[in-house]
């Protein structure tokens, strides 16, 4: 079985050394790029399974390069930042990012995180790699428009396939799977992330709201919000 490649961006070269180490002990190969120029490089060359993403960098900051990747890859990203507050981890969430680890961060608890990513990984295919004959194989959930794959990781969305990154989907099938039931913010982390998570509830805010906007129509289906409580996938 090929190993999983992790691509680490950060220009302290220490740091990015040793994240290497540790994740070369869990068996995992490693490349790293110290600037956002080679980063972008690299994501074209060693087609990584994972990045981890410092968000100071010398030429571009880690939102550019997370925005930029977000055009045309899925890849799962974490972001790595010393920059704590709310604000900058609700941006990197909604420029597209998977997770955000504050530094300094516990090794273990970041092997954790990538494993919790990677888990019955891999991201959605290339539209030309899925059969119209295979979309219904597998455990999946269907509504009016909607049709949900967690086998393949695929959602089709008004007869198109969506490109949407793992945790997004795992959430989106999570939801649609027990239609109307309520579920709080933190029972949504709990059951999602994989790992005792640390951060605040709005992780779960973040990515709700960008499934709205892929989800964008009218139809008898929706995820709603339940004021004072969380969020539900409505079926009328």
């Amino acid at each position: 079985m090929d190993k999983q490649r992790i691509l680490i961006v950060d220009d302290d070269e220490n740091i990015a050394e040793l994240i290497s180490l540790y994740l070369e002990k869990e068996c995992f190969v490693t490349e790293i790029a110290g600037t956002g120029k080679d980063a972008l490089a690299l994501v074209e060359s060693f087609n990584p399974n994972l990045i981890l993403l410092d968000i100071m960098l010398p030429d571009m900051d880690g939102y550019e390069i997370c925005s930029e990747i977000r055009r045309t890859n899925h890849i799962p990203i974490i972001m790595l930042s010393a920059k704590g507050e709310t604000f900058d981890k609700v941006l990197g969430l909604k420029l597209g990012a998977d997770d955000y680890i504050v530094k300094p961060f516990d090794s273990n608890e970041l092997v954790a995180r990538i494993h919790a990513l990677l888990r019955r990984s891999t991201y959605a295919p290339e539209k030309s790699d899925i059969a119209s004959a295979t979309e219904h194989q597998g455990d999946f959930v269907e509504y009016e428009d909607l049709l949900i794959n967690i086998t393949n990781y695929t959602v089709t969305f008004e007869g198109e396939q969506l490109e949407m990154p793992p945790k997004e989907l795992e959430l989106l099938y999570f939801l649609a799977s027990r239609p109307n039931q309520v579920f709080t913010r933190e029972q949504l982390l709990d059951k999602l992330w994989d790992y005792d998570y640390i951060g605040d509830s709005r992780t779960v805010d973040v990515h709700v709201k960008r499934l709205r906007e892929k989800l964008n129509s009218n139809h008898n289906w929706s995820i709603a919000t339940v004021w004072g409580k969380g969020y539900k996938f409505e079926v009328k």
